[in-house]
Protein backbone atom coordinates (compact mmCIF):
# COMPACT_ATOMS: atom_id res chain seq x y z
CA UNK A 1 0.00 0.00 0.00
CA UNK A 2 1.10 3.57 -0.61
CA UNK A 3 2.22 6.11 1.95
CA UNK A 4 0.81 8.93 -0.16
CA UNK A 5 -2.83 9.87 -0.13
CA UNK A 6 -5.13 8.48 -2.82
CA UNK A 7 -6.62 11.93 -3.36
CA UNK A 8 -4.88 15.29 -2.90
CA UNK A 9 -6.90 16.82 -0.08
CA UNK A 10 -5.31 20.21 -0.71
CA UNK A 11 -7.18 20.32 -4.03
CA UNK A 12 -10.58 19.83 -2.33
CA UNK A 13 -12.63 22.20 -0.19
CA UNK A 14 -13.00 20.08 2.95
CA UNK A 15 -15.96 22.24 4.00
CA UNK A 16 -17.91 21.36 0.85
CA UNK A 17 -20.87 19.01 0.85
CA UNK A 18 -21.40 16.93 -2.29
CA UNK A 19 -23.96 14.63 -0.62
CA UNK A 20 -25.59 15.85 2.57
CA UNK A 21 -26.91 13.69 5.41
CA UNK A 22 -30.30 13.24 3.71
CA UNK A 23 -28.63 12.05 0.48
CA UNK A 24 -26.43 9.65 2.47
CA UNK A 25 -29.55 8.40 4.29
CA UNK A 26 -31.14 7.61 0.94
CA UNK A 27 -28.10 5.61 -0.20
CA UNK A 28 -27.09 3.63 2.91
CA UNK A 29 -29.10 1.20 5.04
CA UNK A 30 -26.94 1.79 8.15
CA UNK A 31 -28.56 4.11 10.68
CA UNK A 32 -28.03 5.37 14.19
CA UNK A 33 -24.65 4.65 15.75
CA UNK A 34 -23.65 2.40 12.85
CA UNK A 35 -23.65 5.31 10.41
CA UNK A 36 -19.96 6.17 10.16
CA UNK A 37 -20.20 9.04 7.65
CA UNK A 38 -21.62 12.48 8.28
CA UNK A 39 -21.57 13.48 4.61
CA UNK A 40 -19.68 13.12 1.35
CA UNK A 41 -17.43 16.09 0.69
CA UNK A 42 -16.38 15.34 -2.88
CA UNK A 43 -16.80 12.71 -5.58
CA UNK A 44 -15.67 12.59 -9.15
CA UNK A 45 -18.05 12.47 -12.13
CA UNK A 46 -17.66 8.72 -12.64
CA UNK A 47 -18.32 7.92 -8.97
CA UNK A 48 -14.97 6.15 -8.84
CA UNK A 49 -13.28 8.39 -6.26
CA UNK A 50 -14.65 10.17 -3.24
CA UNK A 51 -13.97 11.81 0.10
CA UNK A 52 -16.31 11.68 3.11
CA UNK A 53 -16.07 12.90 6.70
CA UNK A 54 -17.06 11.68 10.14
CA UNK A 55 -16.75 14.25 12.92
CA UNK A 56 -15.71 12.11 15.87
CA UNK A 57 -17.85 13.26 18.78
CA UNK A 58 -17.27 12.81 22.49
CA UNK A 59 -20.67 11.05 22.74
CA UNK A 60 -19.90 8.26 20.23
CA UNK A 61 -21.22 4.92 21.54
CA UNK A 62 -17.72 3.45 21.83
CA UNK A 63 -16.06 6.34 23.74
CA UNK A 64 -16.74 5.04 27.30
CA UNK A 65 -15.67 1.50 26.40
CA UNK A 66 -12.78 1.63 23.89
CA UNK A 67 -10.52 2.46 25.84
CA UNK A 68 -11.79 3.88 29.19
CA UNK A 69 -9.87 7.05 29.98
CA UNK A 70 -8.23 7.04 26.54
CA UNK A 71 -10.94 6.61 23.90
CA UNK A 72 -9.66 5.34 20.55
CA UNK A 73 -11.90 4.85 17.51
CA UNK A 74 -11.99 1.10 16.86
CA UNK A 75 -10.27 0.05 13.65
CA UNK A 76 -13.34 -1.90 12.59
CA UNK A 77 -15.32 1.38 12.57
CA UNK A 78 -12.67 3.02 10.40
CA UNK A 79 -13.09 0.16 7.94
CA UNK A 80 -16.88 0.45 8.20
CA UNK A 81 -16.69 4.17 7.35
CA UNK A 82 -14.64 3.34 4.26
CA UNK A 83 -16.98 0.51 3.24
CA UNK A 84 -19.93 2.91 3.52
CA UNK A 85 -18.25 5.38 1.17
CA UNK A 86 -17.45 2.55 -1.27
CA UNK A 87 -21.11 1.47 -1.18
CA UNK A 88 -22.31 5.02 -1.86
CA UNK A 89 -20.08 5.32 -4.92
CA UNK A 90 -21.15 1.90 -6.22
CA UNK A 91 -24.83 2.72 -5.72
CA UNK A 92 -24.45 6.05 -7.53
CA UNK A 93 -22.62 4.38 -10.42
CA UNK A 94 -25.08 1.49 -10.74
CA UNK A 95 -28.56 2.70 -9.79
CA UNK A 96 -30.90 0.08 -8.30
CA UNK A 97 -27.93 -2.16 -7.52
CA UNK A 98 -29.70 -3.33 -4.37
CA UNK A 99 -28.20 -4.28 -1.03
CA UNK A 100 -24.40 -4.20 -0.93
CA UNK A 101 -22.23 -5.95 1.62
CA UNK A 102 -18.52 -5.94 2.01
CA UNK A 103 -16.87 -9.31 1.55
CA UNK A 104 -13.14 -8.71 1.94
CA UNK A 105 -10.75 -6.40 3.66
CA UNK A 106 -7.16 -6.92 2.52
CA UNK A 107 -3.77 -5.33 3.12
CA UNK A 108 -5.08 -3.35 6.08
CA UNK A 109 -2.69 -1.23 8.06
CA UNK A 110 -3.42 1.07 11.00
CA UNK A 111 -0.85 3.84 11.34
CA UNK A 112 -2.22 6.19 13.98
CA UNK A 113 -5.11 6.75 16.35
CA UNK A 114 -8.42 8.54 15.89
CA UNK A 115 -9.90 10.21 18.97
CA UNK A 116 -12.94 12.31 19.89
CA UNK A 117 -12.63 15.80 18.43
CA UNK A 118 -10.94 14.54 15.24
CA UNK A 119 -12.35 15.00 11.76
CA UNK A 120 -11.92 11.56 10.21
CA UNK A 121 -11.76 11.75 6.41
CA UNK A 122 -12.34 8.63 4.37
CA UNK A 123 -10.83 8.47 0.88
CA UNK A 124 -11.89 5.92 -1.72
CA UNK A 125 -10.48 5.09 -5.14
CA UNK A 126 -12.10 2.44 -7.33
CA UNK A 127 -9.87 -0.36 -8.60
CA UNK A 128 -12.51 -2.55 -10.26
CA UNK A 129 -16.28 -2.45 -10.73
CA UNK A 130 -19.00 -4.46 -12.42
CA UNK A 131 -22.75 -4.93 -11.85
CA UNK A 132 -22.27 -7.25 -8.87
CA UNK A 133 -18.87 -6.47 -7.35
CA UNK A 134 -16.46 -3.64 -6.57
CA UNK A 135 -12.91 -3.37 -5.27
CA UNK A 136 -11.62 -0.10 -3.81
CA UNK A 137 -8.47 1.22 -2.21
CA UNK A 138 -9.42 3.19 0.88
CA UNK A 139 -7.67 5.39 3.39
CA UNK A 140 -8.51 7.19 6.60
CA UNK A 141 -6.94 10.58 7.26
CA UNK A 142 -6.82 12.94 10.27
CA UNK A 143 -5.07 16.32 9.99
CA UNK A 144 -3.72 15.34 6.56
CA UNK A 145 -2.02 12.32 8.15
CA UNK A 146 -2.71 8.77 6.97
CA UNK A 147 -4.19 6.80 9.87
CA UNK A 148 -5.29 3.64 8.07
CA UNK A 149 -5.41 2.06 4.64
CA UNK A 150 -6.96 -1.05 3.15
CA UNK A 151 -8.44 -2.66 0.06
CA UNK A 152 -12.16 -3.37 0.37
CA UNK A 153 -14.18 -5.72 -1.79
CA UNK A 154 -17.95 -5.59 -1.78
CA UNK A 155 -20.77 -7.16 -3.71
CA UNK A 156 -24.48 -7.22 -4.26
CA UNK A 157 -26.06 -9.59 -1.75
Amino acid sequence: MANELLIDLNSIDLNAVALDRAAVDALLPQTGPMRQLDHVIWKDGENSCGVAVKHIRHDEFWVPYHIPGRPLMPGVLMIEAAAQLCSILQTLAIPNVGFLGFTRCDQTSFRSQVVPGDNFYTLCKLIERNQRRFVCQVQGVVNYKLVFESTITGMKL
